[in-house]
């Protein structure tokens, strides 16, 4: 028997090392998000976190506040102004329908219609924005003062008889009552609302449209069945945008309404600024913030769609 020597073994090659520079590439999206990290610590963790502890402090401003767990402000918050809850969502939820439908076919036909004027109408959308908030909702004090042109004109076609039934003016006065509060916050936050549709319809194939037309759809069965399904997106979004500043306003309540129709915000503002009682405000701040994020949970999974714009 002859032993014969095995076959050197090649030396395994070394790892390469990780280079500094492709390091630093795989970093660079985390350093980019970085700065809005912070800002969000900054600017909405800690608020938040304050205004938690803030909510369940006792005390008075001139002994001052301490943190004591009452977390009975909560409930004694909620059950106190309950209708100002009911009545924001009531408010916010018309507002919100009125502008879908408002909105829908101005985006429609800026998206489908518009050809070379397109643009000017996206101008004339966000054209509201140009002034502040206040003015644009003190102008509709002038639009429906008492004798103006178009509460004369509402009554005369018998509109105010039937909102007036229905509880929403009194008599053949506008101002100073829900109606006028809604319209506020419809033309306040119109534009939230046909922004995401626009987006949505815009990016819809008119080759779908055409398709539908040559299987002898009628127009209102491809608007049913292709148009309004692929632009469900932008009406998740407009009516999100709108729905939750609006559920929180109280700019148009002050201003339009009165003090039977105090939405949840006008409270808020009043126990910060007012009365002065900080825990009852922070507590009716989350109570509302936990009510509109069961709302939007609820609105989302029944929507069908998270492919939001």
């Amino acid at each position: 028997m002859t032993v014969t020597a095995a076959p050197p073994q090649a030396p395994a090659e070394a790892e390469p090392p990780v280079h500094k520079a492709s390091l630093r590439k795989r970093l660079i999206p985390y350093w980019l998000l970085l700065p809005g990290i912070l800002w969000l610590l900054v600017f909405f963790v800690l608020p938040m976190v304050y205004q938690l502890s803030t909510s369940v402090q006792t005390g008075s401003l001139e002994e001052g506040f301490q943190v004591t767990w009452h977390f009975q402000t909560y409930w004694d918050a909620f059950t106190e102004y309950y209708p100002q809850f009911l009545r924001s969502l009531l408010y916010a939820g018309t507002a919100t329908v009125l502008c879908l439908m408002l909105g829908y076919p101005l985006a429609y036909l800026i998206a489908f219609k518009a050809g070379r004027w397109r643009n000017l109408l996206l101008v004339l959308v966000i054209a509201p924005f140009f002034t502040s908030f206040l003015i644009r909702t003190l102008a509709w004090k002038t639009i429906l003062a008492d004798g103006g042109p178009v509460v004369g004109v509402l009554n005369d076609i018998g509109f105010l008889d039937v909102t007036s039934w229905l509880g929403m003016t009194q008599g053949d006065r506008v101002l100073a009552t829900p109606l006028a509060v809604v319209c506020g916050l419809t033309y306040n936050f119109l534009p939230f609302m046909i922004l995401p549709l626009y987006s949505s319809l815009e990016r819809i194939d008119t080759r779908l449209h055409e398709a539908a037309g040559d299987l002898y759809a009628r127009p209102a069965t491809v608007f049913r069945k292709v148009t309004f399904p692929l632009s469900m997106p932008g009406v998740v979004s407009g009516t999100l945008l709108t729905f939750i500043p609006a559920s929180g306003d109280y700019v148009n309540a002050e201003l339009l309404g009165s003090t039977d129709t105090r939405m949840i915000g006008n409270v808020i503002q009043s126990q910060y600024l007012r009365i002065l009682d900080y825990p009852t405000a922070a507590a009716l701040s989350f109570i509302l913030m936990a009510i509109v994020l069961i709302v939007v949970t609820v609105y989302i999974r029944r929507a069908g769609t998270e492919d939001l714009v």
